[in-house]
C-alpha cells in the first residue's frame, strides 16, 4: 500500500492541507475559509483533500499540525509550531532561503534559516495588527475597495503617501486625513503598503536577517505587498507558487522526514 503524509495548518482566517508521498513529492493542495466551526473544518480537511489526491483518508499514514488551532486536530500524531513550519515550507520551495517573511492574518514573523532549512532564530509582531493581514483588509475598506483593488491603486500611483503612526488606530486617522486633503487614493494606497514594508524591513533588519527571502503566508499572494517588499528589501525575494499553503506543507515535510528517519533507524 502506498504510503501517504498530510500537514494541516488551522488559521484564524483559513485551514490549509497538504498531502506528500513517501518521497517528500506534493500530491495535492487544499484552502479552507475555517469558519466558526473549527472541528467540522479540520475534519472536511482531510477528507476532501483525500479526494483531491484520488486517495483514501486511510493511506495516510500519519499528520502533523500547525497553526493556532494545531491543538484540536485529533488525527494529528505530531503537533509542530508555525515557526517550524514555514522554515521547512519555504526551504522546500526554495532551499537557498536564508531568512522567512510570513504576513498572517494575525500576526508577522521574520525567521532566520541556517544552510539546511533549520531555525537560527525568529522575531513576531503578535501585539499589534499593524502590518497584518487583518490590517490591509480594514485599509482597503477604508479606501472604499477589495485586497486586489488596493493593489491596483498603489501600481496606479506615482508616489506614495507619507504615512508615519504605527498604530492601526492612529494610521486609520492618518489615512481620513489624507482622504480630506485629496492627497489621492493611488498614494495613499501606495503608502499603506510601502508602510507595512518598512515595518517588516525593520524586523528583518533587527534580527539581522539576509537575503535571499522568501514570503509565505496568504498576505504573499497580494501583488501590492511584495512590490512594496521587493522595493525595500535588499536582495531577492522568493514568493512561492501558493505561498498561502507554505504553513501545511512544512508540516507535511516534516512528518514524512520522521517517518523515514524512524523507518530507517528500525532496519
Amino acid at each position: 500500500m502506498n504510503k501517504y503524509f498530510m500537514g494541516i495548518d488551522v488559521g484564524s482566517l483559513s485551514t490549509d492541507g497538504v498531502i506528500t508521498d513517501e518521497n517528500g513529492t506534493i500530491k495535492g493542495s487544499i484552502i479552507l475559509p475555517t469558519g466558526a466551526s473549527i472541528l467540522k473544518t479540520i475534519a472536511q480537511c482531510r477528507e476532501e483533500l483525500a479526494r483531491k489526491c484520488g486517495i483514501s483518508p486511510e493511506e495516510i499514514v500519519k499528520t502533523a499540525s500547525t497553526g493556532y488551532g494545531r491543538r484540536k486536530v485529533e488525527y494529528a500524531g505530531e503537533i509542530i509550531t508555525e515557526i517550524t513550519a514555514h522554515a521547512l515550507g519555504a526551504h522546500y520551495c526554495s532551499p537557498v532561503t536564508k531568512t522567512v517573511i510570513d504576513i498572517g492574518g494575525q500576526d508577522t514573523k521574520v525567521i532566520k534559516l541556517d544552510s539546511r532549512g533549520r531555525v537560527n532564530d525568529f522575531a513576531m509582531n503578535d501585539k499589534c495588527a499593524a502590518g497584518t493581514g487583518r490590517f490591509i483588509e480594514v485599509m482597503a475598506r477604508l479606501l472604499e475597495t477589495d485586497l486586489d483593488g488596493l493593489s491596483t491603486l498603489a501600481s496606479n500611483a506615482s508616489e506614495a503617501a507619507e504615512i508615519t503612526s504605527t498604530c492601526t488606530v492612529f494610521i486609520e486617522s492618518e489615512i481620513i486625513s489624507l482622504i480630506s486633503e485629496n492627497a489621492g487614493l493611488e498614494c495613499i494606497a501606495a503608502g499603506v503598503f510601502k508602510s507595512i514594508a518598512g515595518r517588516i524591513r525593520a524586523m528583518v533588519s533587527g534580527l539581522g536577517g539576509e537575503p535571499p527571502f522568501t514570503l509565505t503566508g496568504g498576505v504573499a499572494k497580494n501583488k501590492g505587498m511584495v512590490a512594496a517588499l521587493k522595493k525595500i528589501l535588499p536582495g531577492e525575494v522568493f514568493v512561492p507558487e501558493d505561498p498561502q499553503i507554505a504553513g501545511a506543507l512544512g508540516a507535511a515535510v516534516y512528518i514524512c522526514g520522521k517517518h523515514k528517519t524512524e523507518h530507517s533507524e528500525a532496519q
